[in-house]
């Protein structure tokens, strides 16, 4: 593992799939000019509309989304993640939020079906009902393992306050754990830092955490601040209420030393 440059990217994706992809990738380019190497796309980066609407058009998304992201990452030699889009799932009526990780070469390198489904009646009146469309993943995210970038797990939003997902990465070793999300304004500004600040501090490991921003459709309104997190905690940048792009270096000399004064995974008594 060499130290790089990571990017999350953050977006207010619409229900327009063409004008998603191409906001895409100007802040694809934005980060690549940076320097980034490791690139992650938010939650629902191709499309944010109503949940029919979604369901109506999710055959083009998902073949858009995919042949989009491994066009992206051999354009700009980047390794790239797509961090959550819809496909359909046979005889159901339904979709798995599934998130793609792919190489310069455009080669799929882990994919990951969303677990924990988003069924929420938030404080402030909206009601949220992931499993009415969604169909929830089986399997716990795998961890690729990279020379050069390291160990890089993946999860998606709501999956954030579940800490148990992240302890199987840790127990993969996992150095960099992707947590792109759509997170509501609402839950948001209490509770979005603090849990991605508590997955980085209790694994020790980075985060990138990539996210959507703004409103979106109707009353669709997300947090923001798309953030990279070290492993103790630090955030080294955050992207704040506006599209654009968090930048920061992913350092393996940082990792062992947080990891050598902190040894706290070794610490575990249960599990």
């Amino acid at each position: 593992m060499k130290p790089y440059l990571a990017a999350a990217i953050q977006m207010t994706s619409v229900s327009d799939l063409q004008n998603n992809l191409l906001q895409a990738e100007e802040l694809i380019d934005l980060a690549v000019r940076q320097g980034a190497e490791l690139v992650g796309l938010p939650e629902n980066f191709p499309y944010m509309g109503e949940e029919k609407d979604k369901l109506a058009q999710a055959a083009k998304i998902a073949h858009e989304s995919e042949k989009f992201l491994k066009t992206m990452a051999q354009r700009y030699q980047i390794t790239l993640l797509g961090g959550g889009f819809p496909i359909p799932v046979d005889n159901t009526g339904k979709v798995y939020n599934t998130a793609l990780l792919v190489d310069p070469n455009g080669q799929e390198l882990s994919r990951y079906q969303k677990v924990h489904l988003f069924d929420v009646n938030v404080p402030d009146g909206n009601t949220y009902q992931e499993s009415s469309t969604v169909m929830a993943g089986d399997r716990l995210p795998g961890v690729y393992s990279s020379p050069e970038l390291g160990n890089i797990g993946i999860s998606v939003c709501y999956d954030v306050r579940f800490p148990e997902l992240y302890r199987h990465m840790s127990g993969k070793e996992t150095d960099v754990i992707f947590v792109p999300a759509a997170f509501t304004a609402f839950t948001g500004k209490d509770h979005w830092q603090v849990l991605l600040q508590a997955r980085a501090i209790e694994n020790t490991c980075y985060v990138i955490a990539p996210a959507q921003t703004g409103t979106h459709y109707a009353r669709r309104q997300t947090h923001g601040h798309a953030m990279i997190i070290d492993p103790w905690g630090v955030i080294l940048a955050d992207a704040g209420d506006k599209p654009g792009v968090a930048i920061a270096e992913i350092s393996p000399s940082r990792l062992e030393q947080v990891r050598r004064q902190m040894p706290s995974l070794q610490h575990r008594v249960f599990g």
